[in-house]
């Protein structure tokens, strides 16, 4: 080769490398949305602006990552913009806050490009009327009224999948108001359970109703069938999904694998590589009491 091929070309290399180089390191950061929804429940129940802020300090060592967290809907709409996922930990039903106003709009946008969503308890729930649609299209799985029920029970996961967001979490089981009988996406096409767990009888004790029981329900229950309580969704578009029924209790987080489930999920969501053993990272008493709403004590 002419020597001043030779130079040309080495030239090239270089710049080419300086270029790669300079993009790996001036990277823009991974954003993930945490989205506490107002007060409910009793003292250490629903806690969803403590949980969300508990989750957000555990994130906060990710290599690559940005969180964001929100004490009721953000009030600027341009937050969402670029947001690689949304996690809402709140209450359902009517008074979901994704059901609110122009939200759901607002959160077709960011699943229209791709951005993952991850729905924490009773933000499972939307309702037949509004969000039902939505949220099996992008999460994959919800809870319908008169057909799932809320019991609490111990659950015990004897087992988890080979997938990433399972990294490094062991077998476990948990007293926690436990969900089933979802409503899946289709043939749960993309839907991998996550958690499944037998339910005992205790989980069909109370009488039927929209949230306790039903004859579908019982003869589940009586089968002995697995019910999945915890599942990762893959969309057609690229997008992902991710629903945890668990977290009634906010002394839950204190588990370790719990925990690491969740924070496994809001990297997945965002497309982030998930460690081999997991999202590393440690609870305190002080932790777990720290950022709690001001709620009254039960009386007696």
């Amino acid at each position: 080769m002419h020597p001043s091929l030779q130079t040309s070309a080495r030239l090239l290399l270089i710049a080419l490398l300086t270029s790669l180089l300079a993009t790996s390191l001036f990277a823009a950061d991974k954003k993930i949305l945490l989205i506490a929804g107002p007060p409910s429940h009793g003292p250490g129940q629903h806690e969803h602006n403590a949980g969300i802020l508990l989750l957000q300090k555990c994130l906060a060592n990710v290599p690559g990552l940005k969180t964001e967290a929100f004490n009721g809907w953000p009030k600027n709409a341009a937050s969402f913009e670029g947001a690689d996922a949304i996690i809402i930990f709140a209450d359902g039903g009517e008074k979901h806050i994704a059901l609110q106003d122009d939200h759901l709009a607002v959160l077709g946008k960011a699943m229209e490009r791709g951005a993952g969503l991850g729905l924490l308890h009773y933000a499972v729930e939307p309702t037949l009327a509004k969000g039902q649609k939505e949220f099996l299209q992008w999460v994959g799985g919800a809870f319908e009224i008169n057909w799932s029920v809320n019991p609490h029970w111990d659950a015990n996961f004897k087992t988890l999948p080979n997938h990433p967001v399972a990294h490094g979490v062991r077998p476990f089981h948990i007293v926690d108001e436990w969900y089933f009988n979802l409503r899946f996406a289709e043939g749960m096409k993309g839907v991998t359970p996550l958690l499944a767990a037998i339910p005992d009888s205790s989980t069909t004790s109370r009488p039927d109703g929209h949230h306790s029981g039903n004859p579908a329900v019982r003869a589940a229950v009586a089968r002995g069938d697995s019910q999945t309580v915890s599942w990762a969704y893959e969309r057609p578009n690229g997008g992902r999904g991710f629903g945890l029924t668990g977290a009634h209790f906010h002394s839950n987080w204190g588990n370790d694998d719990l925990r690491k489930l969740v924070l496994n999920a809001a990297l997945w969501l965002a497309k982030m590589e998930v460690p081999a053993k997991g999202v590393a990272s440690s609870v305190t008493e002080a932790d777990l009491k720290a950022n709690l709403d001001p709620k009254p004590a039960k009386k007696k």
